[in-house]
């Protein structure tokens, strides 16, 4: 197979003066990752790869740059899945760590469980050697000045996060390898002045993210209540043997708007290497893998 990778850094208004910051985060993952791809890289490390330097990079709400939440801590949620075995791994509500999705994944190695949140999680992380850092290092002037203006605002919604009156940034990797194995992957620091404990859709199997060798890997990024009522990415996913990937992108967002509710963005792979991608917020930013050539885009 030839090796594909797309990865999204979220789907919301994103302002004129944001527009390069957001092209050149996820260019940076795609030009970084999909070599290693065509050199025998495999889908699930890609993927882990790929939303660490999305992680890493403050342009986005993952890692560092994640929304505050209502006490004024960060809390995130990450996940990650293998399209071969269907195996995955989802942490939420970790704190102080700049690479949630790659505890996601050592938790996919777990005994006896493969969903960890809170303190929990935080215990499991420590046992498995992440260092913990300081809320500075993952706090950024954006979100400060994002808290500070909404904090005491009770006509703030969360919804308006994704419908264009507030920034969100949530960020996902979707691959396929040369062996022709699916994986994705997602993390988010949720949604701004979230209620602490919070879980949205990102670290949920079906809802943030699925990978199925058999029928797709998608991830998506939006207004999670929404989202995990249509069970998104595996809608999506089951839709593609009859419509495409692309248009499987299409009438899942469709889904989401008409049943949902709700606002969002998917990007997916299908088995033969197609991609897909939709939103319905004003703007999604998103790479992709197009041969050696590396496409990115924020789209309208």
């Amino acid at each position: 197979m030839k090796p594909r990778l797309i990865v999204h850094g979220g789907a919301w208004d994103i302002p004129d003066q944001h527009v390069e910051a957001h092209i050149n985060g996820v260019r940076a993952a795609v030009e970084t990752v999909h070599p290693l791809l065509e050199q025998g890289m495999s889908a699930l490390e890609a993927v882990e790869r790929a939303v660490n330097i999305l992680e890493e990079d403050p342009t986005f709400d993952a890692g560092r740059g994640a929304f505050i939440n209502a006490r004024g801590d960060i809390e995130l949620d990450a996940m990650i899945m293998d399209g071969r075995t269907l195996d995955f791994g989802c942490v939420a509500a970790l704190r102080n760590l700049l690479n949630p999705v790659s505890v996601a994944r050592r938790i996919m190695d777990a005994r006896d469980f493969r969903m960890l949140v809170g303190p929990g999680a935080q215990e499991f992380a420590r046992a498995q050697g992440f260092d913990e850092v300081p809320i500075e290092e993952l706090l950024t002037e954006r979100e400060l000045k994002l808290y500070e203006k909404i904090k005491n605002d009770e006509s703030f919604k969360p919804i308006s996060a994704f419908s264009g009156q507030a920034p969100s940034d949530t960020v996902g990797a979707v691959a396929l390898d040369r062996d022709g194995n699916l994986a994705c992957a997602t993390s988010t620091g949720g949604t701004p002045r979230k209620h602490p404990g919070r879980v949205g859709d990102s670290p949920i199997v079906g809802s943030g993210g699925y990978a199925d060798n058999e029928s797709g890997a998608a991830s998506a990024t939006g207004y999670g209540e929404t989202i995990m009522r249509v069970v998104l990415c595996k809608t999506a996913c089951d839709r593609i043997e009859g419509q495409g990937a692309m248009r499987a992108a299409a009438s899942a967002i469709e889904t989401l708007e008409t049943r949902g509710k709700g606002y969002g963005g998917i990007i997916l792979i299908d088995p033969r290497g197609g991609y897909g991608f939709a939103h319905n917020t004003p703007r999604m930013a998103f790479a992709y893998a197009d041969g050696r050539e590396v496409v990115a885009r924020i789209e309208t």
